[in-house]
Parts: C-alpha cells; sequence; structure tokens
C-alpha cells in the first residue's frame, strides 16, 4: 500500500492549529532554530529488513498479521514509515534472509520510496540449508579451517551483494565464543578470527567499511570472541583505517557507561555507528527510549560535541541503525516509535549549551553541568521533530496517523493474516 499525499495533507491540517501553538513557543526560546530544524530532516535511521516482521524468543512468536514475505514487501514497509516520519531512508539489509535476486529492480524500488541502502549484514550464527559444515562451534573464530573458509567466503559474498545495490558498509557481528570453562583457547580464537578478518578485510571496495559489532554474551554464556568494545577496538586497529567498532545500545553488561564508550571510540576515530534499542536486564531488543531515555540523551549529547569537535557531518560520517525486536507489538507502530525518541534524544542534545558545558566542566561545577544537561534534556522538543517532520513532507503525528488510516488492517488484507517475514 502508498501513503497518499492528500491523507497526509488531511491528517496535518486537522492538527496544525495546536501544534503551530506549541512550536511557536519553543521556537521562541531557541537561537538557531532553523539550523537545527535542517539537522533534523537530515537525520536518517537506517531500518533493518528483519526487524519488518513480529519478533520472538525461543519460547515462542506470534504474528501479528500482513508480515512482509518478501524483500521488495519490505522495502515497501519501509517507504510506509519513511513517508510517515520522513527520517526513515534506508534499508539495511541481512544476507541470506533477504537476498536481493536482480539487484537493479530491488535498487529502482527503494528508489521510488527514496530509500538508500545502509550496510549489509552477514550471517554466520544460523547454518543454513544445505550446509556442508556447521556454526556450531563458531565461524571465524572455528579450529576448522574449512568452516573458517566458509564463513571467509559468505562474508565476501554479502560485499558483493552491497556492492550491487550501492551500500558501502559490511556489519559484522559474530556468535563465536564458549558455553564452559577450558572448551576454547582465548588467544587461539582471537588469532583465529584475526586471521579470518584480515581476509575479508582484503576483499571491501576501497569506499567501504567493516562495522565489528561486540557483545557481552548469548548464544554463549561463558565467553564471547568479541565480548566489549576493547575487543573490537583492539580487532579494527590491527586491520586497518576502514575498520570501526559498531555499538549496540543492548549489548552491554547492566550499568556499562555507554556514553562514556562512545565518546572514546569517537575520539580515536573508531566509532562506526550504533544499533539502537533499549534494555531493562541484558540485551533486551527493546523500542528505543522505552527504558531509559535519559541515557540515550546523555549518548547524543556526547555525539553532537564529539562529532562537532572533529567537524563532522551529523547525518551522514556514522551508520544510525535500529536493532530491535518486536515480541508484542506491531512492528511498524514500534519502529516508529523507535525513530521518534531517537529524534527527540538528537533534538535534546543539540539544545546542550556546550560553551557553558565546558565551562562548568573547567571549573569542576558539578551542579552547574548538571543543571546544562537536564535543562536541555526535559525540554520538550517534540514540536521541533514535528515541524522538522513536516517541513520534510511527513505527518506530525506517526503513530495516530498509521491507527486513524488503519496501515495495519490494510496490510492484512493485501498479504493475508497468517504471513510470516523471511529470517524470523
Amino acid at each position: 500500500m502508498n501513503i497518499e499525499k492528500f491523507q497526509v495533507a488531511e491528517f496535518n491540517d486537522s492538527h496544525r492549529q495546536a501544534h503551530e501553538r506549541s512550536f511557536e513557543y519553543i521556537a521562541g526560546t531557541i537561537p538557531h532554530v532553523a539550523d537545527i530544524l535542517q539537522k533534523l530532516q537530515d537525520f536518517q535511521v537506517a531500518i533493518p529488513s528483519w526487524a519488518l516482521g513480529t519478533g520472538g524468543t525461543r519460547f515462542g512468536r506470534f504474528s501479528g498479521g500482513g508480515e512482509p514475505r518478501n524483500l521488495e514487501e519490505k522495502i515497501s514497509d519501509i517507504g510506509i514509515l519513511h513517508a510517515l516520519n520522513r527520517s526513515s531512508g534506508a534499508i539495511s539489509l541481512h544476507i541470506p534472509w533477504d537476498i536481493p535476486e536482480n539487484a537493479a529492480n530491488i535498487k529502482a524500488l527503494a528508489a521510488q520510496h527514496d530509500i538508500r541502502f545502509d550496510a549489509v549484514n552477514s550471517n554466520t550464527f544460523q547454518d543454513q540449508p544445505d550446509q556442508a559444515l556447521s556454526y556450531k562451534f563458531g565461524s571465524l573464530h572455528h579450529t576448522d579451517k574449512g568452516v573458517r573458509k566458509l564463513a571467509i567466503e559468505h562474508n565476501i559474498e554479502v560485499i558483493k551483494y552491497g556492492v550491487e545495490l550501492g551500500s558501502n558498509a559490511l556489519s559484522l557481528w559474530l556468535a563465536d565464543g564458549s558455553c564452559f570453562p577450558g572448551q576454547l583457547n582465548f588467544r587461539g580464537a582471537f588469532k583465529r578470527t584475526l586471521d579470518s578478518l584480515q581476509e575479508v578485510y582484503a576483499a571491501l571496495p576501497d569506499a567501504w567499511k567493516l562495522y565489528i559489532e561486540y557483545k557481552a554474551y548469548e548464544p554463549n554464556f561463558y565467553s564471547t570472541t568479541i565480548g566489549d568494545w576493547g575487543q573490537s577496538l583492539l580487532f579494527a586497529n590491527k586491520l586497518g583505517p576502514k575498520a570501526y567498532t559498531l555499538v549496540d545500545l543492548g549489548h552491554h553488561l547492566p550499568n556499562a557507561n555507554i556514553e562514556q564508550i562512545v565518546a572514546l571510540l569517537l575520539m580515536e576515530g573508531k566509532l562506526a555507528g550504533f544499533h539502537f534499542n533499549d534494555s531493562k536486564y541484558g540485551d533486551d531488543d527493546l523500542t528505543v527510549g522505552s527504558i531509559n531515555p535519559y541515557q540515550l540523551f546523555l549518548i547524543f549529547n556526547e555525539l553532537v560535541e564529539g562529532m562537532d569537535a572533529r567537524g563532522m557531518n551529523h547525518a551522514n560520517d556514522l551508520g544510525w541503525m535500529i536493532d530491535a525486536s518486536h515480541n508484542v507489538k506491531d512492528p511498524l507502530e514500534d519502529l516508529l516509535q523507535s525513530v521518534e525518541a531517537i529524534m527527540i534524544a538528537y533534538a535534546q542534545a543539540l539544545l546542550v549549551d556546550t560553551k557553558a558545558l565546558q565551562a562548568a566542566q573547567q571549573n569542576n561545577d558539578a551542579v552547574a553541568a548538571q543543571e546544562i544537561l537536564q535543562y536541555a534534556y526535559r525540554t520538550d522538543v517534540r514540536p521541533l521533530v514535528a515541524q522538522a517532520r513536516l517541513q520534510a513532507g511527513g505527518v506530525l503525528q506517526p503513530v495516530a496517523f498509521y491507527r486513524q488510516f488503519k496501515v495495519r488492517e490494510q496490510l492484512i488484507k493485501e498479504r493475508g493474516l497468517k504471513t510470516v517475514a523471511t529470517g524470523l
């Protein structure tokens, strides 16, 4: 289905008066509001191709119906998101879940929805049908050279798909690790992984980047070969200038200071970007900003300050992507909420008086520093985000529009109630 422009116009007209009152109030308190609105319009968050279907756990999965049955329908769903929020103008493919059979046709379809291709993702954490060798005990770190070769070749194949689609990055997450003490020689696993990554790195086109993701635990619960940001950074430094550390907000032990990790990676020029989600206990993959929105703001505060210090482009110099599991929500509603939370945190960070904060830090004035940060965080920036969306051609209230026009119901009529998205 398509979101029609007349529907957007009618919806916005019915909410415009209330919005204009809210926007005029906050705009009168903010210097350089036009610059902030432009930054918000430029900022795009990639939607992963695996996030368009209902998620689940090892105990069960409960589909809501109307899920996309193929890559074309997934692009169509992202087109719906982008038409509503104008901030979802990219897709991140997962191979082999979403192999583009005809790259030219897929690119043309994405272009119709004003969508580009972000990082491509490999999969060596599952055995595929008729796979000759198994990843049960790892992939790039496996003791069997044949398994390592299989995993290397798969990553190189994913790069080739990405080149065809106009992507410029390979995002790599390994499930490699061990479940029990003594099962694995840590140094040997690291060395084998590095040797494997060097072959993948050598296959990268000149303008490409390699995003190296890390995770503290799961599916292995004793050790993970790339278990934290230090280990990822170690690989990135050894590989070369095209390798970077990717931060998934859920891939940390409880109470980790993620904003400090982000600041240091940015300082070193080794921050690849983000997989956005939220977490209560561990890698919960919850809706962005649903548990700890203040932490999300603090992360963006470090990003804005650090990127500005390095003269970086907020929209393009890092990778921005959602990675969440919509176990009980409509996936499209969840993604709309997640993108909104990201845009709100970004807008709040743009309001921080950086010079005043730096002065407070220089004077060791903890009270003033807290006041400066919390003033920005407690500012209701939703009218700013909505105005940026309006100026870009989106709707003032995406979730309300989605429900009013019964988008999920229409998708169920088109696709059926029992459809299951690929890859899940």
